[in-house]
């Protein structure tokens, strides 16, 4: 009944889009613009982007984004990895599923094991159908109209909207949110996988062998037993797992090291944490970001590079070592079943990087970032500003 609710909603969309607001979409329920030394695809479901096309060394157009083959797939996924999405209105966790505003004890939806809420719950943005309210040769923008309590837990009116532009070789993310009629949490960020050789390296379909760095965050959040931020802040020391500032290493670099199980969380291996952005003259509410990139990622295979800039204080990343194995297909723009490897996306087959303010930080305002949080009437537009710049040697 799910899909088929979709599928009602986005012909619905389609009338409205042919009598003259923006062009339809493909077959496939996709919209695709492009610039320059790329091209990107989207999807009115969680606004998400479903495929990004960029040249690798050799000039061969590479798909570096999980996702599916069509729209109607994104709404049928049980598994629901955010694909590409924008999770909100409140992204990552709130520990406990409960959080105190101005004296007001809220309860939010236990998605997540074992009692924790992630990006909202279960109606939260990334499991809407958005209205697409803009599309040109390089740009598309999407709006959301968010209800109170629509997602348990989240008072008050909100409204969100979603730019995607392509400029030459470079893909900017403006994600906005206005709280209309109430103070709540607010904070919203792309959810987008990358996988820099689009599962064709015949050597390794990881990303265990990109190389990634984050010169900008000596510091990350801590853990407890149960994955939840704690409430501490450490050092990450030079030459440690999550070292990615002293200089560049290899994603998997320390795969054989004692500490990779457990890392940032139980059950698995690898990265899924959350770390701070220390860099000077950072203001958040304004849009404009950092001068210098404050993460890279690179494919020694394919060549292709990213450097992610933003405006945001820290950035949650995995290395997706929780993916199931041979449950995600990789898509026909990768290969498929003809990928380098058997079809399905591999445990640490990709890496999600999320710009946003610090993971959970309703829970602790002992950090102070309650400001860069909550919203309401009069505090102006939440603006999370981020842009890839891709190349390749």
């Amino acid at each position: 009944m799910k899909s088929l609710a979709f599928i009602g909603t986005l012909a619905f969309s389609w009338l409205a889009l042919v009598q003259g607001k923006v062009p339809p979409p493909d077959s496939d329920g996709k919209y695709t613009i492009q610039a320059p030394g790329i091209k990107a695809s989207f999807i009115p479901y969680s606004a998400a982007v479903t495929n990004l096309f960029v040249p690798d060394r050799n000039g061969t157009q590479r798909d570096i984004v999980l996702g599916y083959d069509t729209a109607v797939e994104y709404a049928e996924d049980k598994i629901h990895p955010n694909y590409g999405a924008i999770p909100g209105r409140y992204a990552n966790r709130i520990a406990n599923a409960t959080y105190e505003l101005d004296g007001v004890r809220y309860y939010t939806e236990r998605n997540n094991q074992p009692n924790s809420t992630m990006h909202s719950g279960t109606n939260g943005w990334s499991y809407r159908v958005w209205n697409v309210t803009n599309v040109c040769h390089d740009s598309i923008t999407f709006s959301l109209r968010d209800e109170p309590f629509s997602s348990k837990g989240m008072p008050g009116l909100v409204l969100g909207r979603v730019t995607y532009t392509l400029k030459p070789n470079t893909w900017i993310i403006s994600i906005e949110g206005e709280a209309k009629t109430h103070r709540t949490p607010l904070m919203l960020t792309n959810h987008a996988y990358w996988q820099l050789d689009a599962f064709a390296n015949p050597f390794n379909d990881t990303v265990l062998n990109h190389t990634f760095s984050m010169p900008f965050s000596k510091r990350q959040l801590a853990y407890d037993s149960v994955a939840e931020v704690n409430g501490t802040i450490l050092e990450i020391p030079k030459y440690g797992i999550n070292d990615f500032w002293s200089s560049p290493k290899q994603v998997g670099a320390n795969a054989s090291a004692a500490g990779w199980i457990g890392n940032c969380g139980p059950g698995f291996g690898g990265y899924d944490c959350a770390v701070t952005i220390d860099h000077d003259h950072l203001d958040p509410k304004k849009p404009q970001v950092y001068s210098e990139p404050v993460a890279s990622l690179r494919s020694e295979w394919s060549g292709i590079q990213w450097d992610m800039y933003s405006n945001q204080a820290g950035f949650a990343f995995t290395s997706c070592g929780f993916f199931p194995k041979d449950v995600l297909p990789i898509k026909k723009t990768q290969g498929g079943p003809d990928s380098a490897n058997d079809g399905f996306v591999p445990t640490y087959g990709c890496l999600a990087v999320e710009p946003q303010d610090w993971t959970s930080g309703i829970d602790h305002p002992q950090w102070g970032r309650l400001p860069y949080q909550i919203y309401g009437p009069g505090d102006g537009v939440y603006r999370n500003e981020i842009v890839y710049k891709f190349s390749a040697s």
